[in-house]
């Protein structure tokens, strides 16, 4: 039978950078840490499962979470880990899944998913594939070959129905909304359930989000910050970390710190053109080694916007070789 998906249009809409430290969040880090596979109630309705894949990437590790009670569903199934399919169907005992919702196509949220679908034909809803939603000038950098990108990418997945921006899906008790919030992906998805948003890798308390072009993208990030910001939800439910209870306030400080890492990279191309690795190295200077490489993605991510927007003049195509210098005549 055909799932019911709606356009949410009776409820008016009110108007991981990981290299960098955290900033202020509901529950300081160090606070977190539950153990993988227990289940427990985060809020009225939501259970959270922990996925046992800590990472310097993923924080503890990827928070799935169970909406409603009976018939429900699963946000964000998790890593391809056996031992977490068989926590989430134990938590589940005398309880069906109804619905598998994915916000977005990195393995650590999305893998699982094609096995849950395949042993137990339950429903995969998500914006599309991992490169749905991409603005065209991230599809020209891609065709372009040299710009990089494809982290933690799960290039395998495909929904077997694809949600429209503001659709809605109904359930045993449950109804939840689907907002396209690209940034972090381009077919990143936040969930709204009554007053709480899932908000996937977009944004998260213990870090900021990673923006890695041509997957992400700087410009659409802020763009679906704004649009969160616009929203009557408070409390935010991430993909990893703690429960954010002002997750206007959160935003804010994301926004904050984008504008700030915008004003650092314009100031010390004041000094003369640098390409990506120059730029890095004097903005995350003392950054431990493993996240060099996420802190250039997001460097690149800013020079892209910022040439975009005229603010910067590129040497040839975007790339992390490219070198970039101030447009003057701005």
């Amino acid at each position: 039978m055909p799932l019911a998906i709606a356009c949410a249009t009776h409820k008016k809409e009110r108007m991981r950078d990981p290299s960098h430290p955290a900033l202020t969040a509901t529950q300081p880090a160090s606070a977190f840490d539950p153990t993988p596979g227990v289940c427990e109630t985060v809020a009225d309705g939501v259970r959270r499962i922990l996925a046992p894949n800590p990472s310097a990437m993923t924080f503890r590790g990827t928070n799935t979470y169970i909406v409603g009670h009976g018939e429900v569903a699963l946000i964000d199934p998790g890593p391809m880990h056996r031992g977490h399919a068989d926590a989430v169907l134990a938590a589940l005992a005398g309880e069906r899944i109804s619905h598998i919702f994915v916000t977005h196509a990195h393995l650590d949220h999305s893998a699982l998913a094609h096995h849950l679908h395949r042993e137990l034909a339950i429903p995969v809803l998500a914006f599309g594939t991992a490169q749905t939603g991409r603005r065209p000038i991230m599809q020209a950098l891609e065709r372009d070959g040299q710009i990089g990108g494809g982290e933690g990418v799960d290039a395998a997945f495909a929904p077997t129905h694809t949600l429209p921006d503001r659709a809605r899906v109904a359930g045993s008790g449950w109804s939840i909304e689907a907002l396209h919030t690209p940034g972090h992906m381009s077919n990143h998805m936040c969930f709204a359930f009554d007053e709480i948003v899932f908000t996937g890798d977009h944004v998260m308390g213990w870090s900021t989000s990673m923006i890695s072009p041509p997957d992400g993208d700087a410009a659409a990030f802020r763009a679906s910050c704004e649009r969160l910001l616009a929203r009557p939800e408070t409390v935010y439910l991430p993909g990893h970390g703690p429960t954010i209870t002002d997750g206007p306030a959160r935003v804010r400080a994301l926004l904050d710190h984008r504008a700030a890492r915008e004003a650092q990279i314009l100031a010390a191309l004041a000094d003369g053109g640098q390409d990506v690795a120059t730029l890095t190295a004097r903005l995350y200077a003392g950054l431990a080694p493993q996240l060099r490489t996420p802190a250039s993605r997001n460097v690149l991510a800013h020079l892209i916007d910022l040439a975009e927007r005229n603010r910067v003049l590129a040497d040839s195509t975007p790339h992390p070789h490219t070198r970039f210098s101030l447009n003057e005549n701005f």
